[in-house]
Order: C-alpha cells, then sequence, then structure tokens
C-alpha cells in the first residue's frame, strides 16, 4: 500500500509526539489479560484487611497464582520493552520492538499452555474455560498479526523530530 494512503484515515490525534501511530489498545488489552497474576498480586497488596482474599477468589488453588506469574514473566518483558520504545532507546530495545508480536504470541501460548499443564494434573478443573482461553488465544493471535495498525505499530520506531 502506498505511504501517502496508509496513513489517510487517521486524524491528527492518533500520532503521538514522535508523529507515529500511536499504540493500538489490542497491546494493552493483551497485557492485561497475559499480566492478569500480578494484577491480582498488586489488588491483594492494596488490601490492607486481607491480603490473600482477592488472590484465593480469583486461584482457588496457590499453584495457580503462581504459575499465572511464571507465564506473565514474558509480558513483564513485553510491558519492559513497550516502556522504553522512545527515540534514544538502545538497539536491542529497536530489535525487540521490531519482534513484539512474536513475544505476545509466544506469552499468550505459553499462558494457555501452562493452563492446559493445570487441567491435566487436576490443578485446574473447568475444561470449557480452557477450550474458550484457547479460542480466545487463537483469534488474538488472528488480530496480532492481520490487524493494520499494529502493522503500523511494529514497522515504525520513534525517531528524534527536528525542532
Amino acid at each position: 500500500m502506498n505511504n501517502k494512503h496508509r496513513f489517510a484515515h487517521y486524524l491528527p490525534s492518533d500520532f503521538d509526539q514522535f508523529d507515529c501511530v500511536k499504540l493500538s489498545k489490542i497491546f494493552y488489552l493483551l497485557l492485561l489479560i497475559i499480566l492478569r497474576g500480578y494484577i491480582v498480586w498488586i489488588m491483594s497488596i492494596t488490601n490492607f484487611k486481607d491480603r490473600v482474599s482477592v488472590i484465593e477468589w480469583v486461584y482457588p488453588e496457590p499453584i495457580l497464582f503462581y504459575t499465572s506469574l511464571i507465564s506473565g514473566i514474558i509480558g513483564l518483558f513485553v510491558l519492559l520493552i513497550i516502556s522504553l520504545r522512545r527515540p534514544d532507546a538502545p538497539n536491542w530495545i529497536k530489535k525487540c520492538w521490531y519482534n513484539i508480536r512474536h513475544f505476545f504470541a509466544v506469552a499468550l501460548c505459553f499462558d494457555w499452555l501452562v493452563n492446559l499443564a493445570a487441567y491435566f494434573y487436576d490443578i485446574l478443573y473447568a475444561l470449557p474455560l480452557i477450550i474458550i482461553y484457547g479460542v480466545f488465544v487463537v483469534i488474538a493471535l488472528i488480530v496480532l498479526y492481520s490487524n493494520t495498525r499494529i502493522k503500523i505499530n511494529v514497522e515504525e520506531f520513534p525517531e528524534k523530530l527536528p525542532d
């Protein structure tokens, strides 16, 4: 597609201070899902009355909580890459950024495999939820690799603008 027409449907508010298209909200939604163990952990820490009740409510078995933290490690790395994405970023950040979709894909698949393993080890009992999550992962991967805005996001890296 011609570069001139590629950005034709974006408004000025769709660009950040470096003239890059703002990150797709899909990135943030996927991060919320991948990092759900850490989000629950932070919620439990902020509950001063009973720090464990939130974790126990979301993760009835402690091993599920710990495996969620383990599968979220890749998500923490993705969050680090997104937060360090700026013009003066080191080269390793740029290289990682151009592969950000692959990191998301690995994080989603690993998270699903951890849940699947928990089912087979009789830790998790809800097979329909695992199947639904597997379908969600497949849909998320299709969107991740076919969405036009995400393709633009991955191809662009912020550069210093002339004053």
